[in-house]
């Protein structure tokens, strides 16, 4: 049946277009019209039993159809009662002019002109605001909603089958308000031209009346008058039950169920209401001349409200605890199942806000690459450090504002940025003295001096030497960079059960005996010292080795990071190296390893520089300064010190000075030369 459905609508579409041309017989005028009155009660229903607009997709091109059936409809009655005059034979519009207006002609035009009226100043101009206003709101928000739907498969959140039906629907509902906003306009012109019409018919039927059949004039306008008005009745009745239809159709946008069950449910939600109705209606019956109908009203309301079950009160619950009493409201299921808590616990590692103005960076459909961009970085993390970053949530926020972007880690912010989006950063390297002209602001990852310029001065910037980028890129480089100085953080259950589980493919053994040597929480502890001195963790099955060979002896957390360092020397000190194949480096002074040495505490297994502030503060800036000194030369922000002073330096150091590499001697392969450029004493 589906098959032959297309043909049977085309030759029905061709035979509407015929209907105004080809003359057809009474009783076939009748079927029609009948047909007509039916198909509008079709269509009025199936609006009101949809639960969204998409599942009557196809309502413009109905509503286009179903008009030009009514104007056909139109143009075929005209012509039998001019044609047949006294002796038409069209039952339907004898039935509408002698039982609905009771033969009173002037009745029916009263009838006819209030139903247009009707029609056309209340439906069909409500409908067509509605969807004017549907179809702006929907093309406007659509930038946003594709970016949801990319950020949620950039999340891992739906696949991609449903990204792209979600993507589909998206775009079937930008173009279907659209073509409501088009298609109303055919509600109104149909009431327009029903108008006309009726007058057409009422003047050629005095005419033909008057000349044709040697009527008088009271007579032509009985006869043809009635006949017409009767005709105008059969179609504008329908008419108006299509065009309520389609004020019901674009005003149901907040709906979630059919209309019948929506109206129950929100009007008669609370039962006060019913009952006030009801009260107010029975006295009004009584104290006053309304008819006594109003108390019979007041009295069903008044038995409906107190039937209906409405709002139930918030019952009391009480909780002991501590031999106390406390009370507190229920308030129905909230946060009463896993689901429910699921939501409001903070499950992503990274998320992103950013502010409107940049959601066309994000949006794929204006051209947009930001999406793209932070799966890159993702990658190139897992290739650099052997991370693999959970899927990153990229979600507008009306709190940022327009151009502003956030990075949240574990739910706190850790870094922000105002981008430009129609603009481009000349970074200064350091290198260029002349100012170009533009917006002086600090590039996000590095904090280098840097102009927002517009992209005719881009060949200047390059001459002078600045490093110029598109705002995606500033983005690209600063999430890199907040990621990889988190990147210990990073590493939570969820990622360090990922990387278990890509090791076991190939080294099920390996890690299966590990296992039963150290705690998975333990080998989490030191993947993630490794990661907060910038080591990469890639190589996981020689840490794995490392860790199985020292592990029997020990679980000291330190100790075992330090001999996973000594087994990924090479990894480590060769991106150090300089051009000239050497190891330049800034190292400590023997007396004063000594002297930290002797100030290390231990408290409860953890070990520690026990340094007072003063001293503490000496020692950072005699590094900081030899670090300067070190890099002004192009090498590296190298120190060096003895294996066990190490790992304690590096997490007194660091945090004051990010960047900088502190190694032991121990580390340094036995082909690599080394040179000290600067001794730190206090």
């Amino acid at each position: 049946m589906n098959k032959g459905a297309d043909v049977i609508v085309a030759i029905m579409v061709a035979a509407i277009v015929l209907l105004m041309v080809l003359p057809i017989p009474g009783f076939l005028l009748d079927f029609f019209q009948l047909l007509n009155i039916s198909l509008s009660l079709v269509i009025l229903f199936s609006t009101m039993y949809i639960r969204k607009a998409l599942e009557l997709s196809s309502f413009p091109t109905i509503l286009l159809v179903v008009t030009l059936f009514r104007l056909g409809l139109n143009v075929a009655s005209t012509r039998l009662i001019l044609l047949q005059g006294p002796k038409f034979s069209g039952k339907v519009i004898r039935a509408f002019g002698d039982f609905v207006v009771g033969g009173n002609y002037v009745v029916g035009l009263v009838v006819f002109l209030i139903l247009v009226i009707i029609q056309f100043i209340v439906i069909t101009r409500g409908s067509e605001r509605i969807a004017e206003v549907a179809a702006r709101f929907t093309l406007d928000a659509m930038p946003g909603k594709q970016m949801s739907v990319d950020a949620d498969l950039n999340a891992g959140l739906i696949t991609e089958e449903e990204a792209r039906k979600r993507r589909e629907e998206i775009r079937r509902e930008a173009d279907f308000y659209g073509a409501m906003d088009g298609a109303s306009k055919f509600v109104r012109g149909d009431a327009i031209a029903s108008i006309i019409i009726v007058l057409v018919n009422i003047i050629g039927g005095l005419i033909i009346g008057i000349l044709t059949h040697k009527m008088t004039i009271n007579e032509a306008a009985q006869t043809f008058t009635l006949f017409t008005v009767g005709d105008g009745l059969v179609t504008q009745i329908p008419a108006l039950m299509v065009s309520t239809a389609t004020g019901i159709l674009v005003s149901r946008a907040a709906s979630e169920d059919n209309l019948g069950n929506e109206l129950i449910k929100e009007l008669g939600s609370e039962k006060k209401v019913i009952i006030l109705t009801g009260t107010i209606l029975m006295f009004l019956g009584i104290f006053t001349p309304i008819p006594l109908t109003a108390v019979l009203i007041g009295l069903l309301f008044l038995i409906t409200g107190i039937l209906i079950k409405g709002n139930q009160e918030p019952e009391l619950q009480t909780t002991e605890y501590s031999g106390e009493m406390y009370t507190e409201k229920s308030l129905g299921p909230v946060l009463s199942t896993p689901q429910e808590v699921s939501e409001i616990l903070q499950t992503d590692t990274v998320e992103i806000e950013i502010g409107y103005g940049l959601i066309p960076l994000a949006d794929t459909s204006q051209g947009g690459d930001l999406l793209e961009r932070v799966t890159m970085v993702r990658k190139q993390l897992a290739y650099e450090l052997g991370l693999v970053v959970s899927p990153i949530r990229v979600r507008d926020s009306v709190l940022l504002n327009s151009n502003e972007y956030a990075i949240f880690i574990r739910g706190a912010e850790v870094a922000k940025y105002e981008l430009l989006p129609n603009r481009l950063l000349a970074i200064n390297p350091g290198t260029v003295i002349e100012k170009i002209p533009g917006i002086e602001t600090k590039e996000p990852a590095f904090g280098l001096q840097a102009f927002w310029i517009d992209e005719s001065k881009k060949e200047e910037a390059s001459r002078l030497g600045y490093t110029v980028v598109d705002p995606p890129t500033v983005f690209a480089t600063h999430l890199t960079e907040v990621l990889k100085r988190h990147a210990h953080e990073l590493l939570g259950s969820k990622e360090f059960d990922l990387l278990i589980e890509g090791l076991r493919n190939k080294f099920d053994k390996l890690v299966d005996d590990l296992f039963n040597l150290l705690k998975p929480a333990e080998i989490k502890k030191i993947l993630q010292r490794l990661l907060k001195e910038g080591i990469s963790i890639r190589n996981l099955p020689l840490i794995f080795e490392t860790l199985l060979e020292y592990g029997e002896y020990t679980k000291d957390i330190v100790y075992l990071t330090e001999k996973v360092r000594k087994s990924l020397r090479r990894q480590i000190i060769t991106p150090l190296i300089a051009q000239d194949n050497i190891l330049h480096a800034v190292a400590l002074d023997n007396n004063l390893e000594k002297n930290l040495i002797n100030l290390v505490k231990e408290i409860d297994g953890e070990r520690y520089l026990d340094l007072n502030p003063e001293i503490m503060r000496e020692l950072i800036e005699s590094i900081s300064r030899n670090l300067e000194t070190l890099m002004k030369k192009g090498y590296n922000p190298i120190l060096i010190t003895s294996s066990s002073l190490r790992p304690l330096i590096a997490d007194l150091i660091i945090k004051f000075i990010p960047g900088i590499f502190v190694i032991s001697y121990e580390e340094i392969p036995e082909n690599v030369t080394m040179q000290i450029e600067g001794v730190i004493k206090l």
